[in-house]
């Protein structure tokens, strides 16, 4: 039905203005979730119930190893009807310590023959304060109390303010994490994305190192009581010894993990008509033509990080095959979003559901 209601009408409106009503749907889909008794219906359901499938990583107990990755709830809004509908984590951001409008629209767009998006949203978000709150109220105003998520763990995905100078990135980065640190299960510096100036070349070593270091102590700062895992998001861009120095970097540091990876900038190898891949501009595209260089990055980071660091996987993951290769490669969880927007609603049900059947084979 969704695939249908997708080729029918969902392609034929602009791809942001389809996101914000998908959205309004899945925050009403979370105000049934905290009726107690459908709640439970949902979880029943949705979730992913299936014993095999919990992971135990980053200190934190994950119902299931499929999460929803940053971008598509950038205010924290949307995490009860999210989890509802089975992610066993979501990730919500990009947040800066700033609000700010990002680019100018439009700057999201469908390649269908590739069932890939391109993005150039540029951190559009209220602010790490306001998500901070948001989170909050929907889990009951404290980290631990999972207030109708359904015991999905929330991470939080933090950014660069584009007004500030590259030179003060690393405070930026913290006020950010100070915001956030009481609410979050984790944290994520996104160095990653392509869509603000500057952003990306803070992935080089010498230049991550104080961003990661500053982050790593606001949020020691700000939750003395509970350690808040910190991790670094990197683009399947960089080159394999860039990717190996960040690997390097984060084993120094004490980081916690790392995810590989954000949107690419490449268009190689694409089947969408070159005349629509013009047409959508620059910015960074997700979706299977991703799929062979984020496993790359992964598989190398895994090779030089051995299991001392969390990995979890993303970009191109749209079928529990692709999961279950992610983490025969090394990742411990996995997260995607656009095969979320070209499956629809009942997508993270099937791939536990798949998933499970893999596990269950494998250990038989």
């Amino acid at each position: 039905m969704y695939r249908l209601l997708y080729r029918m009408v969902l392609r034929r409106v602009p791809a942001e203005a389809a996101h914000l009503a998908a959205f309004a749907l899945i925050r009403v889909f979370g105000s049934v979730a905290r009726v107690p008794g459908a709640a439970w219906l949902l979880r029943r359901w949705l979730g992913p119930r299936d014993p095999v499938l919990r992971v135990r990583a980053l200190g934190l107990d994950f119902p299931g190893p499929l999460g929803l990755a940053a971008g598509f709830d950038k205010d924290a809004r949307g995490t009860r009807g999210l989890a509802a509908l089975g992610f066993g984590f979501v990730e919500v951001g990009t947040v800066t310590a700033r609000a700010q409008p990002g680019n100018p629209r439009p700057r999201m767009f469908r390649l269908t023959a590739d069932r890939a998006l391109v993005n150039r949203m540029g951190f559009n978000n209220a602010g790490a304060a306001a998500a901070a709150a948001a989170l909050g109220h929907s889990r009951g105003q404290s980290r631990g109390q999972s207030g109708g998520l359904g015991g999905a763990v929330v991470g939080v995905n933090i950014g660069k303010t584009r007004a500030v100078p590259d030179a003060d990135a690393a405070a930026d980065y913290a006020a950010s994490a100070r915001a956030v640190a009481a609410v979050a299960d984790y944290v994520v510096v996104n160095v990653s994305s392509p869509n603000t100036p500057g952003v990306r070349d803070l992935q080089a070593a010498d230049r991550l190192k104080p961003v990661l270091t500053a982050v790593r102590s606001a949020l020691d700062a700000s939750s003395p009581a509970r350690r808040v895992p910190l991790l670094v998001k990197i683009a399947p861009d960089l080159a394999d010894a860039d990717v190996d120095a960040v690997a390097d970097l984060a084993l120094e540091l004490g980081l916690d993990g790392i995810i590989a990876t954000n949107t690419t900038v490449s268009r190689d190898g694409l089947a969408s008509p070159p005349a629509e891949v013009t047409a959508a501009g620059a910015g960074g595209l997700s979706g299977p033509p991703l799929r062979a260089r984020a496993l790359e990055v992964l598989t190398r980071l895994r090779e030089q990080a051995g299991d001392r660091l969390v990995l979890i996987a993303a970009g191109g993951i749209e079928t529990p095959d692709d999961a279950w290769e992610r983490l025969r490669a090394g990742a411990t969880l996995v997260q995607a979003y656009t095969a979320f927007v070209y499956g629809g609603p009942l997508w993270p049900r099937r791939m536990h559901a798949g998933l499970a059947r893999r596990l269950r084979s494998t250990a038989s």
